[in-house]
């Protein structure tokens, strides 16, 4: 069928590879095509069977989830991955390597099925492979990860090795710089207006010069933001200035 995806299980835990098979069984969008219990296994086994989908837990010896990944990312067509793990703290690891999704242990079928819903619609287009810009971002927010889309996000604060996200009236945290995010974002949708801040272009309502070369942004709300004198020129050039 073209909406099954063909997909490889990979967990160090023989009762984890096998609970995982039940589920699995109850998702008609998975067939599953093979196991592993080490990731140089799963990646011998990547290499031949070629796997739509890799459900690939985080801590394993040896060769650990994070590592598989990371070679799977430079193959012409790798699969989505789904990560699966007992652990919390991998989220900018994932957000790094572009997962699907990112699942926490012990797994519930219907927070399994949430996850092939995105790979389901990723596949064929690739999009993460594709395009050179963010498209979503991955956050931790209490005891889940949040997955949220860039288009969502209408201002980006700097805080120390941290950024904050805006979106809509709540912020989140995610472990990040800005000057790095900033090279990830499409010019074309944000622009850094100073050394701290990053803002969606169509949340700008105007410019507003207020003397002696300061100038500000006026956003929708009415909040004004001063223009760092090194990123005033681009901001400009926004404005056809």
């Amino acid at each position: 069928m073209a909406d099954t995806l063909r997909t490889l299980i990979v967990d160090d835990e023989p009762l984890a590879v096998e609970r995982m098979q039940v589920i699995c069984s109850k998702i008609a969008a998975l067939s599953v095509i093979g196991t592993a219990n080490d990731g140089a296994a799963a990646l011998r086994l990547i290499e031949a069977l070629s796997p739509d989908l890799i459900l690939l837990d985080m801590t394993m010896p040896e060769v650990d989830g994070l590592s598989v990944a990371r070679k799977v990312a430079k193959l012409s067509k790798p699969p989505a991955i789904v990560f699966v793990t007992a652990h919390d703290h991998f989220a900018v690891e994932a957000f790094d390597l572009d997962a699907v999704d990112y699942v926490l242990k012990p797994v519930a079928t219907e927070r399994l099925e949430r996850a092939i819903e995105r790979a389901l619609a990723r596949r064929g287009v690739q999009e993460a492979k594709d395009s050179e810009w963010l498209s979503e971002l991955w956050v931790p927010h209490r005891s889940e990860l949040l997955r949220i889309e860039v288009s969502q996000v209408s201002q980006i604060d700097a805080e120390r090795d941290y950024v904050r996200l805006h979106v809509g009236d709540r912020t989140y945290l995610l472990l990040q710089t800005i000057a790095g995010l900033e090279k990830r974002l499409d010019p074309g949708e944000f622009i850094r207006i100073h050394r701290s801040t990053i803002l969606r272009r169509d949340s700008i309502r105007g410019l507003r010069h207020d003397g002696l070369g300061v100038w500000s942004v006026e956003l929708g709300d009415g909040e004004a933001l001063r223009i760092g004198r090194t990123y005033l020129p681009k901001v400009k050039a926004m404005a056809g200035r």
